[in-house]
């Protein structure tokens, strides 16, 4: 009798994109990494706000615009605490909006290192057939969901194409080439785990 093994797969990025910037100081195109420190600069009504870089070789700084000649009426109160008390969990958030990073500076270094928290739903059990993976992200990750998997499962990356091309591994939603892509937020994988002599370990290491 087929069972599946159910687990959720929270998954956070581990180190923040990096802009590449022209440092005046080192002369020539650095890395910089958030310093977790906001700067809060009121001019009467108006409010800019930005998120402090550093160089990561000689600490020249170089700031993230946040908010520009913001009415001060336009922010939340709370919000404005939290930047002005530099807040670890929003300057976090900040420092990996990659989007936004790349649209004011265009080049970004980004890192595929992840955390993964990962927890069974519902009863599992060691004769299972199949694995369904639910993926929660705290930030989007650059991380390629066959890479993820290769690191979790054990799984090398031309068997998970061999069970994805024999319909053994399905990712909702797909399209092509979908293991690929960067994992996603909301990404449910199924894999069909009948027959396969190791299918015990995977489950386990699914399961951390």
């Amino acid at each position: 009798m087929s069972s599946t093994t159910c687990i959720q797969w929270m998954i956070a990025p581990g180190i923040a994109p990096r802009p590449l910037i022209n440092c005046n100081r080192c002369g020539g195109l650095k890395a910089y990494r958030s310093s977790g420190k906001f700067r809060v600069n009121a001019n009467g009504k108006r409010i800019d706000v930005w998120l402090i870089y550093r160089c990561i070789d000689c600490d020249n700084s170089w700031n993230f615009g946040i908010f520009e000649r913001c009415n001060r009426r336009d922010i939340e109160p709370a919000l404005l605490r939290a930047l002005e008390s530099n807040d670890p969990g929003l300057a976090r958030r900040h420092a990996f909006d990659v989007v936004a990073l790349r649209d004011n500076v265009g080049r970004v270094e980004e890192f595929p290192d992840v955390a993964v928290l990962k927890r069974a739903v519902g009863e599992t059990t060691e004769s299972a057939t199949a694995l369904e993976l639910w993926l929660g992200l705290e930030m989007p990750t650059s991380l390629r969901l066959d890479r993820l998997l290769t690191n979790e499962l054990g799984i090398s990356r031309s068997r998970l194409q061999a069970l994805e091309e024999r319909r053994l591994l399905l990712v909702d939603p797909g399209g092509a080439k979908a293991l690929r892509k960067p994992a996603r937020e909301g990404t449910t994988l199924r894999i069909d785990l009948t027959g396969e002599p190791d299918r015990q370990a995977i489950i386990a290491a699914a399961l951390g």
